[in-house]
């Protein structure tokens, strides 16, 4: 059986590079996060480090990680489905609200305020990102990381018989 190893550490690679994109964003282009995109973030990191345990584990034990990153994954698609809702729907608004103050609050907003802490509107028309939207974009990687992980959690064991 081939080691799963190198999709664990694939998926935290990408992680880490969606996650650099997104201070790119905010940095070079100036596209400060709402409180969806500060979830949205926390969820890539949640997912790259269950990643990781799960490259660090023993085969045997890699399937509890990677059941709980594909937990993380869907919760990231959850709320950029919501977020691409309220930006389809102006009159529904996630800012000012105790959701951005509560996660502006939160131990990593005060320790990583450049990466946690929500300044923006969810419902901004920021530019399209190679004709998407930022939330679509992050939808689609979340779904694509909740297959590769779903199919690790739920991979077959390999049998293992007694008689030879």
């Amino acid at each position: 059986m081939k080691s799963s190893k190198p999709v664990f550490l694939l998926v935290a690679l990408v992680c880490a590079g969606l996650l650099g994109f997104a201070m790119y964003l905010q940095i070079v282009e100036e596209m400060q996060p709402c409180p969806l995109c500060v979830i949205q973030r926390y969820m890539f990191v949640l997912v790259g480090i269950f990643a990781l345990i799960g490259a660090g584990l023993p085969a045997g034990a890699r399937r509890g990680s990677a059941a709980l990153g594909l937990l993380a994954a869907l919760g990231g698609a959850g709320t950029a489905i919501w977020h691409l809702y309220v930006k389809a729907h102006p009159g529904v608004s996630c800012t000012t609200d105790p959701l951005e103050t509560a996660l502006n609050q939160l131990p990593t907003a005060k320790l990583l305020p450049q990466m946690f802490t929500a300044d923006g509107f969810c419902s901004a028309p920021w530019p399209p990102v190679f004709g998407l939207q930022i939330p679509t974009w992050s939808l689609i990687w979340f779904a694509v990381l909740a297959v590769a992980l779903a199919v690790q959690a739920f991979k077959r064991a390999p049998r293992t018989t007694i008689w030879k």
